[in-house]
């Protein structure tokens, strides 16, 4: 049993990540609308009807924009942390609010999805593998640095969505206020290239089939640049950069 995987959309205007086999699936963040959700999966002939539920990272807005609706209208669980959902001040159905632990897996139907800490400026941030017969998927996004527990799992992945957020240079000579460059690269804010690139150099698994690099900044990145960066180091990876305006192609991961 194989993974079908796709990025409806990632960037700070909106983060969300459809994971499934042939019988269920879940998205990995609510970041936008319900009605841009459902025109984006039936673009890509994915139905909402296999979507069993929605795993929140944290608590910023482009992740949680249209959790509330659309966790609503489908009657989805929500799997989302007591700290997350006390700052994020959204209002959940009591019946659809699921905690997790970090490192304690949640089976929804022949899918694993496991939690693990990050460094991020949230209140309790994670990021999430969901596995499936032996087929490991990772979503790797709003990650400060490459702490320990992010390169453990990066290295167990079939295929990943790896924040590469921003070019180094690029931040420091754009227009941004110092305040902001800071928070971006101060170690709880996002990957660089440079840093995503490190990790993808140093632990990418022979394995892995699939690079999805994701939450691309707007003003400080390149999606030629990122990817032919990407490129040179492949060996074998097919890279992808997915867009902050639309959903990418579905992938079928297999091992």
């Amino acid at each position: 049993m194989a993974l079908f995987i796709s990025s409806l959309n990632t960037g700070s205007n909106g983060n969300c990540f459809y994971i499934g086999n042939e019988e269920e699936a879940i998205l990995v963040d609510a970041g936008l609308s319900c009605k841009e959700t459902e025109i984006r999966m039936q673009r890509l002939a994915l139905s909402m009807r296999k979507v069993k539920a929605i795993f929140i990272s944290h608590e910023h807005s482009d992740h949680i924009r249209g959790l509330p609706v659309l966790a609503k209208k489908y009657q989805l669980p929500v799997y989302i942390t007591q700290s997350t959902l006390l700052s994020g001040r959204q209002q959940i159905q009591p019946n659809l609010l699921n905690s997790f632990v970090a490192y304690s897996p949640i089976q929804v139907g022949n899918l694993q999805i496991t939690a693990f800490p990050k460094l991020h400026d949230a209140a309790e941030p994670h990021s999430f593998t969901i596995s499936c017969a032996g087929v490991k998927v990772g979503v790797f996004t709003d990650i400060g640095n490459n702490c320990e527990n992010v390169i453990h799992n990066f290295k167990e992945c079939h295929a990943a969505f790896l924040e590469a957020n921003y070019d180094e240079e690029m931040l420091d000579k754009g227009r941004y206020p110092y305040f902001l460059k800071n928070r971006i690269r101060g170690g709880h804010g996002h990957l660089s290239n440079k840093q995503a690139l490190d990790l993808f150099i140093a632990h990418k698994p022979s394995y892995m089939s699939h690079l999805f690099l994701s939450h691309l900044s707007k003003d400080n990145n390149c999606p030629n640049l990122v990817h032919d960066l990407f490129q040179q180091h492949a060996n074998g990876t097919e890279i992808i950069v997915a867009s902050r305006l639309q959903e990418t192609a579905v992938y079928y991961i297999s091992a």
